[in-house]
Parts: structure tokens; C-alpha cells; sequence
């Protein structure tokens, strides 16, 4: 890899934020947290007189995470509780407990109804107070490293149709309802589909599969990456193990 190529893929892994677990730890499913915060401040635009700054999307408590069943995506945050840590702006007609309670709910909704994020935990803090509505759009914008996802694209996407299984599972994930493509985001090395083997403590070798996928915005991610495990799964022999990681979703 060149330098030019090591530091675009380095560039494109900070943008995709933390790698968080879908579902629980059965699930084998996690999404980026740029593709995650798309969808939070997509909804928080339909919260009357609320100007979303800052979010963050961690881990409650790294001692309540859980080991996945299968491997994870390098760096991936173990399944457990999550929590939505967030500031806004918000017009000063309305009392900011009912703001902040109708904010909440949205973001709650929307991680657990529309992504599959077992979000426990929603912390907002009001950083600024406007006087009429119209300042709500007027408000400058936060400087937060994963927020302006609508002009970072994923890496063009490589794929090596070889006999190793890569083109059964390229069929399989593209026909899940749901799957609006595939993508190649983590990593830099634009490929959407990774196999390998991999071999435990007094076990045989056993291969591991991680396929990257695109969701349609009318899909619940975390069913879709359901699906996704569940048909790339029957295609590849031995039992293999299968992770999905969702990187945009819209």
C-alpha cells in the first residue's frame, strides 16, 4: 500500500467512527457509527425547535459488554448496552424538559425501531437557547468528526470473484431484501467480502466471513444483517462463521 493509499485509508476509518454492536451478542452484526449518526440526525430534524449538535454513540460501561459469538470487524466495540451522549440548541417557547424529553424519545426510538441498537441510555445537554424558530437553522455548526457523512463516500468497491466462495456470497447478501449494495469502507482496501481462516484453542480451522453491506433506509438494519449472516452462512461449507457490518444506511 502507498503512503497516499495508507493515509486515505486511514482518514476514511475515522470518519466511519466506532464500529458498534447491533442486537446482542448472538447477533454478529454491527454498525458504523457514521452510518448510525445519519439516521439519529435524520429524525432529530423532525424534533419541533431542536438544533442537534455534538453525538456520540459508546459503550454505558466497558465491564457490561459481552464476547460476540463470532469474531468481530477489527476494532469493533463488543455487544452491550449503549449509550447516546448529545447537545442542541433549542427555541426558548417551549420548556426545555419537554424539549429534551421529546428529543430523547426520538433518538431512542429510532436506535432501537430503525437500526437495532440497544440503546439504554440517552444523555442530552442544552448548549443554547434561541428565540424563534427561524434560528434553529441559523445555528453554526458544531465541528464533530462524523457528522458530515453526505459527501464521504465509501471507497470504490473491489471485488475478487475467485473459488473461495467470495462470488456465492456477493449473490447471496445482494438478493437479502433490504441490502441496498455492497460496500468496502473498513480498512481502506475497498472490499466487501472477507474470508479467512481462523482456528481457536485446541480447534480445527474454521473459516470466518465478514461482509460489509449498504441498508435500505425502510429496513431495519439489524434484520437485515440477520438475513445476511443467515444466507451467507448456507452457502459456505464447513459451518463457517459470519459477521456483517452495516456502513450506511439510506
Amino acid at each position: 500500500m502507498t503512503a497516499d493509499a495508507w493515509t486515505r485509508a486511514v482518514r476514511q476509518q475515522l470518519r466511519l467512527g466506532r464500529l458498534l454492536p447491533l442486537g446482542d451478542r448472538r447477533d454478529g452484526a454491527w454498525i458504523t457509527e457514521r452510518a448510525a449518526e445519519a439516521v439519529l440526525r435524520g429524525v432529530a430534524q423532525h424534533v419541533r425547535g431542536v438544533r442537534l449538535g455534538a453525538l456520540r454513540i459508546a459503550l454505558t460501561d466497558p465491564a457490561d459488554a459481552h464476547e460476540p459469538a463470532v469474531p468481530p470487524p477489527p476494532g469493533a466495540l463488543p455487544p452491550g448496552p449503549l449509550r447516546i451522549t448529545a447537545d442542541f440548541a433549542a427555541v426558548a417557547t417551549e420548556p426545555l424538559p419537554t424539549t429534551a424529553a421529546a428529543l430523547r424519545t426520538a433518538l431512542a426510538t429510532a436506535a432501537a425501531e430503525r437500526l437495532g441498537l440497544v440503546v439504554v441510555e440517552v444523555d442530552l445537554e442544552v448548549t443554547a437557547l434561541l428565540d424563534h424558530m427561524d434560528d434553529v437553522d441559523r445555528v453554526d455548526d458544531v465541528d464533530h468528526p462524523v457528522a458530515d457523512i453526505d459527501h464521504v463516500d465509501d471507497l470504490d468497491l473491489m471485488v475478487n470473484v475467485d473459488d473461495g466462495g467470495e462470488s456465492r456470497i456477493i449473490a447471496v447478501a445482494l438478493a437479502v431484501p433490504g441490502v441496498a449494495r455492497l460496500t468496502g469502507a473498513l480498512g481502506g482496501l475497498g472490499r466487501a467480502v472477507h474470508l479467512e481462516e481462523r482456528q481457536d484453542d485446541g480447534a480445527l480451522a474454521r473459516l470466518h466471513a465478514r461482509v460489509e453491506v449498504a441498508v435500505r433506509a425502510d429496513h431495519r438494519a439489524l434484520e437485515v444483517a440477520r438475513e445476511v449472516r443467515a444466507r451467507v452462512g448456507e452457502v459456505l461449507p464447513g459451518r463457517p462463521t459470519v459477521a456483517v457490518l452495516v456502513t450506511r444506511v439510506g
